[in-house]
């Protein structure tokens, strides 16, 4: 019987062992189960540090991003810090898609929608794991307009009027913006309609790194001497426009003749007295700063008809569009030879003269070599000496027409799918319809500039 017990006992024993065993294998399982719920709860709750992070923002970093050539310009595309400081995180699910995603699909909230930039608040840093500075990708906002443009760090990495994504590592978003222009104006986007699908796609992988490298050849200097292959003429960037359909001694391009800044004016205004300038159009200057130039007062140019615009470098703009209408009229109303000038004589001038050229019915080769002209005449000066731009630069430079040409044409509403083969005469004379100009006027300038 003692046997049989102890034999009883280890029984037991064993038996509650077992129970013991398999009691804590099921609260193991429990547990197992327990934590990936209780992971995809917190997957599902925003992240109050990340909130905070995403309004300590760098507003010099934005400020950095839109920086334009005069304060006018800077006011223009100033950030709205309050949006910044509102900013809604992007659920954590998105990101963890991205890789997957050919696409990426980010919400446009209201506290990121301006009159100037636009805000997607999304990592910069998780941003430039998909795509990378340089590279051109398609943005399609839902509702209002699909446009291709590069993916840089600053405004002032792409050309004067150009569309750009703005990432900056270390930022918590992406900045939508126009080098000189006002982003969310421009498209009309309203806030009301908020959220908005903004879609993001790969266009052309690195298709934009030569522009990118463009910034390192464009360095000038203010002296003949450091253009010994230039004319006086190259060198003043003064010269007749010579494309299809323009009249002979019509029209002039030129520097300015009387801002000294450059050392050109001199050049610039004897050049303007041989050619009988009769009427300049001042795209850069209001009357009182133009006055106020010393060399002024004794210039050719102040014996003949002078218009001063001060037009802003913003090419969308209403100022600017309104002003430009006012430039052609006062052509309409005086006789020529016509100079058209800014500072440079390069872009304020270079989109105003590509204008009247595509009106007169020049062709898409006409106005890229008179664009790139101005460019050659100007960069690149090395320790003291200009060399001259390669062919490949030079080609850069003749995309950039053709390309605001048809971008600021497009925000009129006015399509140029085809910038090799358009028919330029017609989309022009639409665009000065839009800027104000009747079919009269339009005529008339023609007429002038037969």
């Amino acid at each position: 019987m003692r046997k049989i017990g102890s034999i009883l006992a280890a029984f037991l024993f064993c038996v509650q062992a077992f129970i013991a065993c398999s009691n804590s294998e099921s609260f193991t399982d429990v547990q197992d189960i327990a934590e990936p719920q209780t992971a995809l709860e917190e997957a599902g709750k925003i992240d109050t540090v990340s909130l905070n992070d995403t309004t300590e923002t760098d507003t010099t970093a934005i400020e950095d991003t839109t920086l334009a050539d005069t304060t006018a310009q800077e006011d223009s595309v100033k950030t709205d810090t309050t949006a910044l400081e509102d900013s809604t995180a992007v659920d954590s699910t998105v990101a963890d898609t991205i890789e997957e995603d050919p696409e990426l699909h980010l919400p446009l909230y209201p506290n990121g929608i301006t009159s100037g930039n636009l805000y997607l608040f999304y990592s910069a840093d998780s941003f430039l794991t998909k795509f990378e500075h340089g590279d051109i990708v398609t943005l399609a906002i839902d509702g209002y307009d699909t446009v291709d443009i590069p993916i840089v760090e600053y405004a002032d990495d792409v050309p004067i009027a150009w569309f750009l994504i703005s990432a900056i590592h270390g930022t918590d978003y992406l900045t939508l913006s126009v080098h000189n222009g006002r982003f969310g104006e421009i498209f009309g986007i309203d806030a009301e309609n908020a959220p908005i699908n903004v879609t993001i796609s790969m266009k052309e992988k690195g298709g934009f790194l030569f522009g990118l490298e463009m910034s390192n050849v464009q360095y000038m200097y203010y002296y003949t001497e450091n253009y010994p292959e230039l004319t006086i003429d190259e060198f003043a960037n003064f010269r007749e426009v010579r494309t299809t359909g323009m009249g002979k001694k019509k029209l002039y391009r030129s520097s300015s003749p009387i801002d000294p800044c450059l050392g050109r004016n001199f050049y610039a205004d004897s050049l303007a007295r041989e050619a009988g300038i009769a009427t300049f159009i001042n795209l850069a200057d209001s009357e009182n700063s133009a006055r106020s130039f010393r060399s002024f007062e004794n210039s050719y140019y102040a014996t003949q008809n002078a218009i001063f615009l001060a037009l802003p470098v913003e090419f969308f703009s209403t100022p600017f569009k309104e002003g430009l209408a006012r430039g052609f009229r006062f052509m309409i109303e005086h006789e020529g030879p016509y100079l058209a000038h800014c500072t440079f004589g390069m872009d304020r001038t270079g989109f105003t003269i590509a204008v009247l050229e595509a009106l007169m019915g020049a062709t898409s080769e006409d106005l890229q070599a008179d664009y790139a002209k101005t460019f050659s005449n100007y960069y690149t000066v090395i320790n003291g000496l200009q060399s001259p731009l390669t062919e490949k630069q030079v080609n850069f430079f003749k995309d950039v027409v053709l390309r605001n040409l048809q971008a600021i044409y497009h925000a009129e509403g006015i399509e140029v799918p085809d910038t090799r083969n358009a028919d330029w005469v017609s989309a022009t004379e639409k665009y000065l319809e839009k800027i104000g100009l009747t079919q009269e006027e339009i005529s008339a300038l023609k007429d002038r500039l037969k």
